[in-house]
């Protein structure tokens, strides 16, 4: 089965109204909570298959320095001079050279685990804020979500299966290798370590790649279970957008977004327009007619301001004829939406001015 095929209805979102996607807001305002989709099987799978790796490759410096330090105690074990501070700072030395590359491998992978499940850093404090609603927690409410429920189920099948997989994958390696084990009491102790810690260091690479994939699958539902989660109801849709409707910094965003949107398709507006009509400083319009496909003219682009000069300064580069008209151009602005055609009762004056850039084009 895959993640795909699993019913939404096991989370029971639509049962209780919620049947809208959830909005860009909702979701970023749960990101800023630190409510986002996670999974810990993926933080821990990443982290062991990273470490396994940097320990069998450290491998044979870490065995040169655990015999140095045996050495270095059982050389000295009958020395009067030697005492404890001697003692501890020796271990210390070499305990935190061996431990070290370790160490920041693991911390590395804690990053990066956390850093692509999160798509960035996420850092906030409200989680650990003190809830003194939740002391007495609502132990039917737990009971139901951690045992009577498909995110339960899904949990105590996981555990279940990792145990299942980690029993097959020791089984079958130690089964592959049982000769070889046999013949370990007529080798050196050198090469019985050897082979013993390669034998375990093949488990524990097959072992964290198959935890790596049950991992993978457990994000998966995480986030599928999250999205369901954070689904709303057509009321709160509702609430959500008369909210932000009003709200100064949402109202700047949008027009933010409308002037990038008209910025950027202004040059193959202008390109394509007849002509320009200016009033001259505040405002501009390019138009455009074709007989053959346009019903009457069309506003292709206006502005007021520096968009107004934009567009004139555009209309220079391609040649198109500006023509200066205060009334018109103050009308197309105000009265005619930008893809539209223009208004029957402002037909003659545009004519008029076709008609002049059509004669200096020799049309």
């Amino acid at each position: 089965m895959e993640w795909k095929d699993i019913d939404l209805q096991w989370f029971a979102a639509e049962d209780e109204g919620r049947t809208e996607q959830p909005s860009e807001h909702k979701l970023r305002k749960a990101r800023e909570e630190g409510r986002i989709p996670k999974s810990q099987d993926l933080n821990s799978a990443i982290i062991m298959l990273l470490t396994v790796f940097v320990l069998l490759s450290l491998a044979p410096w870490l065995f040169k320095k655990f015999k140095e330090i045996l050495r270095f105690f059982f050389s000295r074990c009958c020395e009067l001079e030697l005492t404890d501070g001697i003692i501890a700072s020796a271990f210390y030395s070499y305990y935190f050279k061996m431990i070290l590359p370790v160490a920041i491998v693991v911390i590395i992978a804690a990053l990066a685990a956390n850093i692509v499940q999160n798509k960035g850093f996420v850092f906030t404090v409200k989680p650990i804020i003190p809830n003194f609603s939740k002391i007495i927690p609502s132990f039917g409410k737990y009971l139901k979500k951690t045992l009577f429920s498909a995110e339960g189920a899904f949990n105590v099948a996981k555990s279940i299966l990792k145990v299942a997989i980690l029993v097959f994958i020791s089984y079958t390696v130690i089964r592959n290798d049982l000769p070889q084990l046999m013949k370990l009491q007529t080798v050196s102790l050198g090469t019985g370590v050897a082979h013993i810690a390669k034998m375990a260091g093949k488990l524990l690479i097959i072992a964290s790649l198959f935890f790596l994939v049950i991992a993978v699958f457990d994000y998966l539902m995480q986030r599928r279970s999250f999205m369901e989660e954070m689904k709303m109801t057509k009321q709160e849709v509702k609430e959500e957008y008369k909210e932000l409707e009003g709200d100064p910094m949402i109202r700047g965003q949008i027009r933010q977004r409308m002037m990038q949107m008209l910025y950027q398709n202004l040059p193959k507006a202008v390109a394509e327009a007849d002509v320009v009509i200016t009033n001259p400083t505040h405002y501009a319009c390019a138009l455009k007619y074709d007989s053959e496909t346009m019903i009457g003219p069309m506003l292709l682009a206006k502005g007021e301001d520096n968009t107004a000069q934009i567009i004139k300064r555009l209309a220079k580069e391609n040649d198109i004829p500006i023509m200066e008209n205060r009334p018109l151009a103050r009308g197309l602005f105000n009265e005619v939406k930008i893809g539209q055609i223009i208004p029957e009762m402002y037909w003659q004056a545009i004519a008029n001015i076709l008609k002049v850039v059509y004669n200096m084009r020799g049309k």
